[in-house]
């Protein structure tokens, strides 16, 4: 399938027609009226350093329902005692920059500073949110991701100490199931995900959720 160029208008092809690994679209902005547009047609960016930005909407999403978090003996001991403070949109700044640097020394990212920039600037308008995970009063782990309506789009976490993004998670996961969400989209497929709770939909289905989604919050 044709990979469609875009131009300074805001606009993007129909999600349906992403070629079978998922990319869409490539060029363009990270505006904001470009990032929340593709977020509810369930598009999102995800390029290299060096790359022209690229727009990707897999057919099947992996997602995780809110109220299907899987949370195990071990993690509940944890969650209990674990010494583990959990706030939430107190420093999304501190949140990507971990998210940016961890990956940078391990695999690189694609959190590159106009990435960073875009996605501060959502959180400044109110279209995105953090988690924040404390230890002994220390930022230790945390996940960032966008928040429209009553969907959550999940994009990056990090973890200094063992099971710090987990806590990060599983209270998102509460929190946003008594909001009444609808999912947090996990964009990609990990075995890691999966076991808490992760599971793929089908693109019709995924697309009906984020109608539900921003239709419950009008």
């Amino acid at each position: 399938m044709a990979v469609y160029m875009l131009n300074e208008d805001i606009v993007f092809p129909a999600p349906e027609l992403a070629d079978e690994d998922g990319l869409l679209a490539v060029g363009g902005d990270l505006s904001i009226e470009r990032l929340i547009l593709a977020y509810v047609n369930g598009i999102f960016p995800w390029y290299g350093e060096d790359d022209d930005i690229l727009w990707w909407c897999p057919k099947k999403r992996f997602i995780i329902k809110p109220e299907k978090i899987k949370i195990s003996k071990s993690m509940k001991k944890i969650l209990r005692n674990g010494g583990f403070q959990v706030k939430f949109d107190e420093d999304f700044s501190a949140v990507i920059s971990n998210c940016k640097e961890l990956r940078e020394d391990k695999e690189g990212t694609w959190i590159n500073n106009d990435m960073k920039e875009a996605y501060i600037n959502l959180f400044d308008h109110g279209f995105a949110s953090s988690v924040e995970t404390y230890k002994d009063g220390e930022l230790v782990g945390g996940l960032y991701g966008v928040k429209i309506g009553k969907c959550f789009f999940g994009e990056s976490m990090f973890s200094k100490v063992s099971n710090a993004s987990k806590v990060a998670l599983i209270t998102l996961a509460k929190r946003l199931e008594e909001e009444g969400f609808q999912f947090i989209d996990c964009q990609m497929y990990t075995s890691h995900l999966e076991s808490m709770g992760g599971e793929f939909v089908e693109w019709n289905t995924f697309k009906e959720m984020i109608k539900k989604g921003i239709g419950d919050s009008e």
